[in-house]
């Protein structure tokens, strides 16, 4: 697929705010929209800066206008050959209360997200460890408390 040759430069621009770019940048990004190689790269790119200017308007009703019809967009007027936007755009649709309830909560569950994520890390690193020793002391070392483990004793 020739939209992922992109060296490291252009995915780290392509991730950043377009008011945060250089002239430099600016100009790569455009000289890589003006390939013809590259167009399903630019219509993903043009919703990027629209979400995240949703998300961070001051007025959370505006906020909440301005990303329902991002929603609205993705999910009627993606063009043939993305499939995994069009994917995205469905998953939105059927998410919609769930995402839009940051705008009316201003709260997140990333927090909670992350504690959860945790012992699955764990489990992850060490699948294959049958002695509860061996898993304990892996378990440490990834958690880094491993050195206050050996204080403690």
């Amino acid at each position: 697929m020739a939209d992922r040759e992109f060296d490291r430069g252009r995915c780290s621009t392509l991730r950043t705010r377009e008011a945060l770019l250089s002239d430099q940048r600016k100009a790569m990004l455009a000289g890589t929209f003006a390939d013809p190689k590259h167009p399903r790269v630019q219509v993903t790119w043009s919703l990027y800066p629209r979400l995240i200017t949703a998300y961070a308007h001051p007025d959370p009703r505006q906020g909440h206008r301005m990303l329902t019809r991002l929603i609205d967009t993705i999910r009627a007027e993606v063009p043939d050959g993305l499939e995994e936007l069009a994917q995205l755009g469905r998953t939105l649709h059927q998410r919609r209360a769930d995402i839009l309830a940051c705008f009316t909560h201003r709260a997140s569950n990333g927090p909670i997200e992350a504690i959860n994520g945790r012992p699955e890390a764990l489990r992850r690193n060490a699948p294959r460890f049958r002695s509860l020793t061996q898993y304990r002391i892996r378990s440490l070392l990834r958690c880094g408390n491993l050195t206050r483990a050996f204080d403690a004793l």
